[in-house]
């Protein structure tokens, strides 16, 4: 191998790095926060039918449901797009998705429920991907 071959694999080797510890884990963060944010968003702008949602399923304290959900959701989806103590909030984040599954989409026999069921468990599979591998190379925790 030549000198100049050397030096483009290397060059190839860094910017495959930059790619795989730098930007796949900022837009994983992204995409994986983005619902929580629009969820977030919606339980704000119809608190009523929010909390009659969480009402009809049995949660005890409705409003203080609705305020924890909204909560978990905004900060959660911030903090996981900044990168911001990522394991702790990807953790968070998926146990919230685990028992949001489990309280409102249970029954399976819906096929609208068992989509939104599989969705809300396949994001937590995400999530704890981020708790096991970290927020990545553009992120707050990087810059400790």
């Amino acid at each position: 191998m030549s000198y100049s071959d050397a030096i483009a694999q290397r060059a190839e080797t860094l910017s495959q790095s930059a790619l795989v510890n730098g930007i796949m884990p900022l837009a994983g963060r992204v995409l994986l926060a983005a619902i929580f944010l629009l969820s977030g968003i919606s339980k704000i702008s119809d608190p009523a039918g929010t909390i009659g949602y969480i009402n009809m399923v049995g949660l005890p304290f409705p409003p203080l449901a609705y305020g924890a959900a909204v909560v978990t959701e905004i900060a959660g989806s911030i903090a996981l797009i900044l990168g911001f103590q990522t394991r702790i909030v990807a953790l968070i984040l998926a146990l919230f998705s685990v028992a949001t599954a489990l309280t409102f989409h249970s029954d399976l026999s819906d096929l609208n429920q068992f989509i939104h069921f599989f969705k809300n468990i396949a994001m937590a599979g995400g999530l704890l991907q981020v708790v096991a591998f970290g927020a990545g190379r553009y992120s707050l925790d990087a810059r400790r």
